[in-house]
């Protein structure tokens, strides 16, 4: 059995960097796949090591979604809101630094909310009923106070509530097979680019020996906000790792972008640890992993929740060293082609992907979602307030 486990974990962790790489492709997908072929695997591998092979693959993904979000300017629902700071380092030279602070943020936020684990469990099915109905009016206090506190609040609001009509518009369409990547690459990503490319800008050479500017105390802050964010994000049905971004930020305060990559990376890998709690202790799954695993074997054990725990360490110890070696791959070829050739074939890609995912509707989402984007940007207003077009929804999901 323990051969079956570290294989499967292996396994995880390769298919975890493909999907961490690869833009549109999601944990989610995989996972469903592995159940869709459970019948077969079964027959090779028992239900603990593919369960094994899942936590391995998404632990994995959240260290590397990082590296398109910041090189490529692709990103996903967890790493949406570190493409703006990611962009200025990449631009700075320092594009391996701001992946350096995003695995640091991962990696540390695993250790806490490893060593948390046992508080995390005795306090879900307290905490659950409380929070679960006022969640909503919580958002609108956090969103009111971001809008408020801006010095063009008016353009602020408009641009949230502009992103929050088009998420509402984009989720509640039928037969759509992937539409965060259009409306997030749109809002975050692809205006970016398209903004760079107007204006002629270049990536420089990176410097991957940087010294890294990330202050103790502002390490301390954004490690504690992700693991506890995370820990909300894991158990609260339509509170992903997006909007715990939004509210961890207006607790921490300012934390400079180094410290704000830090924190964005570890909510993602956070949340999908405590998320094994969720499905041991409340037999609940707040995402589509977990979901898969709880299907797999009819529930989490004791036993079973402790094998995850050590595939999980493992495979975020390895994730850990292989983003930061993969990074540095990127820092070396990145230069070397052209800038403005590099940003037309990234949108180029992505047009494609788009398209292949969802056809012309995709496509659609993508121009609405770049016009948004862009202008935000002329306006001023800070790419947060784009983050309506998931808070909206979710608002909306528990209020309504």
């Amino acid at each position: 059995m323990f051969e079956q486990i570290l294989i499967a974990a292996i396994l995880g962790i390769f298919i975890g960097i493909f999907t961490g790489l690869t833009p549109g492709v999601h944990v989610n997908l995989v996972s469903i796949l592995v159940l869709s072929f459970s019948s077969y695997l079964l027959g090779i591998f028992n239900s603990v090591a593919i369960g094994s092979f899942i936590i391995s693959l998404a632990i994995t993904h959240t260290f590397l979604d990082a590296l398109p979000s910041i090189y490529l300017g692709a990103p996903d629902e967890a790493q949406a809101l570190n493409v703006l700071p990611g962009h200025r380092l990449l631009i700075k030279g320092m594009g391996h630094a701001a992946i350096t602070y995003t695995v640091i943020g991962a990696l540390s936020s695993l250790l806490l909310s490893l060593l948390l684990f046992p508080l995390f469990i005795f306090s879900m099915k307290v905490i659950e009923p409380v929070i679960k109905d006022y969640i909503g009016y919580f958002l609108v206090l956090i969103m009111a106070y971001m809008i408020l506190k801006d010095k063009k609040r008016f353009f602020s609001f408009i641009m949230f509530l502009i992103s929050g009509i088009l998420g509402i518009i984009v989720l509640s369409l039928p037969n759509t097979n992937q539409p965060l990547l259009p409306l997030l690459s749109g809002l975050f990503g692809f205006s970016i680019l398209v903004e760079s490319l107007l204006q002629k800008s270049r990536i420089p050479e990176q410097n991957t020996n940087a010294k890294l500017n990330l202050p103790k105390k502002n390490l301390v802050k954004a490690g504690a906000a992700a693991t506890g964010m995370g820990f909300i994000a894991a158990f609260l049905p339509g509170f992903g790792s997006s909007q715990a971004a939004i509210v961890a930020t207006n607790i921490v305060g300012d934390i400079k972008d180094e410290g704000f990559l830090t924190l964005v990376g570890g909510i993602n890998t956070a949340n999908m640890l405590i998320s094994i709690a969720t499905a041991y202790i409340l037999n609940k799954s707040r995402n589509g992993a977990i979901l898969v695993v709880n299907q797999l074997l009819n529930g989490i054990n004791f036993k079973t929740m402790l094998v995850f725990l050590a595939v999980a360490l493992i495979a975020g110890a390895a994730a850990a060293i292989l983003t930061l070696k993969i990074s540095k791959i990127f820092c070396k070829y990145i230069v070397k082609v052209n800038y403005k050739a590099l940003i037309i074939s990234i949108l180029i890609f992505v047009f494609i992907l788009c398209f292949t995912f969802d056809s012309w509707i995709g496509l659609l989402i993508l121009i609405t979602s770049t016009f948004i984007g862009i202008a935000a940007a002329e306006l001023g207003i800070g790419k947060n307030h784009l983050m309506g077009c998931l808070i909206l929804p979710v608002i909306l999901f528990f209020i309504l």
